[in-house]
């Protein structure tokens, strides 16, 4: 049995790292509200603008004028792994890893891969391996704004048109609560043909278009494929806050038990040491008497 000065060593350091585990708790809590408002409020604006662009473009060609829109035969891919700068979050980071190798290995086997990391733990990660890696926007999550993260996804867009990529994949966590984050393994490049758009087509809805559908259709493309990036890295933002906060508090709990058990141990110690005294006490007045 451990003595008492070493039971109580591990009480001590049990407690300071539950004061850490609460605070990190309560910091990640802060973080994600806000986390959640940014997503909760891009959704809607984000869905309509697809919208929009879904009922002008099927009421012309639909996606065959759209550059964004080419399919080609896949040679080379990007792909596009988000994670987060710091580790205490549970799986989050592994299972964006996961994907991102189960997409390598199986959906683009033989395949030229390049890996545009957004966060540190993907950049760490894959900068090992023998993929090319972009290192050029993986700190994005020190600045979350839309100007930031823009920048790579018009790195994207620009490799696309220029034919450095046949296909671009976003790989992220999609925040559905605090408890619960959704791996997606989105297409980003060439855009996917939306099945709202042919119902939209069977409408017939006839718009006027000032200064042009053509016009409108070449800004908004670009628009939507940038917000649909932001999208994804405000998804993966707010599931990052919201899985260290279940983690931390998972291991607040835990660290409340082992206190439980080492407590009853100190105590366990400390009557035996107790008792092993009086019964020296006891044999050594026995041996005087």
């Amino acid at each position: 049995m451990a003595n008492l000065k070493e039971v109580k060593e591990r009480i001590n350091s049990v407690v300071s790292t539950q004061q850490i585990t609460k605070a990190m708790k309560m910091v990640s809590a802060a973080k994600l509200r806000r986390a959640q408002d940014k997503i909760v409020q891009m959704r809607p604006y984000s869905q309509k603008l697809t919208n929009i662009l879904n009922n002008v473009s099927a009421a012309s060609e639909g996606a065959a004028d759209i550059v964004f829109a080419e399919k080609r035969d896949v040679k080379k891919v990007l792909i596009v792994p988000v994670t987060s700068d710091k580790g205490l979050c549970g799986a989050f980071n592994t299972n964006v890893i996961k994907a991102t190798n189960a997409a390598i290995t199986k959906q683009f086997a033989g395949k030229e891969i390049t890996i545009l990391p957004l966060g540190r733990k993907a950049y760490e990660t894959f900068k090992k391996r023998e993929f090319a890696v972009i290192n050029d926007f993986y700190q994005v999550f020190s600045d979350v704004s839309f100007d930031n993260v823009k920048a790579a996804s018009e790195f994207a867009m620009k490799g696309f048109l220029a034919g450095d990529f046949d296909q671009v994949v976003l790989v992220f966590n999609e925040f559905k609560n605090v408890a619960t984050q959704i791996i997606r393994t989105e297409q980003f490049l060439p855009m996917a043909k939306d099945e709202a758009a042919e119902v939209e087509k069977t409408a017939e809805t006839d718009y006027i278009m000032e200064p042009s559908r053509t016009y409108i259709i070449e800004e908004l493309v670009p628009t939507s494929l940038k917000i649909q990036f932001y999208k994804a890295v405000l998804e993966s933002n707010a599931s990052e806050h919201g899985a260290r906060m279940t983690a931390m508090d998972k291991a607040t709990e835990n660290a409340g038990e082992l206190l439980k058990e080492l407590r009853l141990m100190y105590n366990r110690t400390r009557q035996a040491a107790i008792t092993n005294e009086i019964l020296e006490i006891v044999a050594g007045a026995n041996a005087l008497g």
